[in-house]
C-alpha cells in the first residue's frame, strides 16, 4: 500500500513506545465492570490523557436495575462514561467509541501484565480494549497535527459498562450516533488484521418465578 505524504507524516508522529507504556499503566488498574472504585481511577487516567484534545465530560450512567436472587430489584451500580466533542460544525463528523471496563473484577486472579513472547503482551484489558483506546488517542493526536483536521469533527465516548451490555451508557451512545456520519469502535481487529464491520449482539434476561410448592 502506498501512503500519501501527509499520511506518512501522520504515522511518523505516533510514538509506539509511549503507547505501550500507556497501555501497561492502564492495564495495571483493575476496572472490572462492577468495580466502581477501579472504574473511577481509570476514568481519571483517561480524562487526563484525552484532555489536550477537548473538555472531557463525565456523564453519569442511566439508571439500571439488577434482580436479586429473591426476585426483588435493586439499583445497579455503574461507572461514569466519558464524552468529548471536537469541531461539531465540521462538514464530516465521526463517532469514536471504546470501553474501559473489563471482565476481570477486583477479586480475579488475572491482575497484571506479562510478556508471552517478544512483541506479545498479555494483561487484563490489553486487547479488549485499553489497547484500542490508546490507538484511538494516538490517531486523534495525529489528526490534530494534520492539514485535514479542520474538515473533520468527532465525538468520543468511552463507556464503563460494555462488558455487561452497556445498560448505563446506551442512551449516550444512541444520542451521539444520531448526529454523526460514521462510527468506529476500537475493539480488536479480525485475525488477519482487517477491521470488523459487524459484531454479534447480546442480551441479558432475568426471570423470577414464584408459586406454591407442590
Amino acid at each position: 500500500m502506498t501512503l500519501l505524504d501527509e499520511e506518512r507524516a501522520a504515522l511518523e508522529r505516533i510514538d509506539g513506545a509511549a503507547m505501550l507504556a500507556q497501555v501497561e499503566e492502564w492495564a495495571a488498574v483493575n476496572s472490572g465492570s462492577r468495580h466502581l472504585e477501579g472504574l473511577a481511577r481509570m476514568a481519571d487516567l483517561l480524562a487526563r490523557a484525552f484532555a489536550p484534545l477537548a473538555e472531557v465530560r463525565r456523564v453519569p450512567p442511566a439508571e439500571a436495575q439488577v434482580m436479586r436472587a429473591d426476585g426483588s430489584l435493586a439499583p445497579q451500580g455503574l461507572g461514569h462514561n466519558l464524552h468529548l466533542s471536537v469541531r461539531p460544525q465540521a462538514p464530516v463528523r465521526v463517532l469514536l467509541t471504546g470501553h474501559y471496563d473489563t471482565v476481570f473484577e477486583a477479586d480475579h486472579s488475572f491482575q497484571s501484565c506479562r510478556w508471552r513472547e517478544p512483541g506479545v503482551l498479555n494483561g487484563p484489558g490489553v486487547a479488549d480494549m485499553k489497547g484500542g483506546i490508546a490507538v484511538m488517542l494516538a490517531a486523534l493526536r495525529a489528526l490534530e497535527a494534520s492539514p485535514r483536521a479542520a474538515d473533520i469533527g468527532y465525538e468520543v465516548v468511552l463507556n464503563a459498562d460494555e462488558e455487561i451490555s452497556s445498560p448505563g451508557s446506551a442512551p449516550l451512545l444512541v444520542d451521539c450516533a444520531g448526529r454523526v456520519d460514521a462510527g468506529l469502535t476500537f475493539e480488536p481487529a479480525l485475525a488477519d488484521g482487517t477491521l470488523a464491520g459487524a459484531r454479534p449482539g447480546s442480551g441479558n434476561f432475568s426471570v423470577h418465578l414464584a408459586g406454591r410448592a407442590a
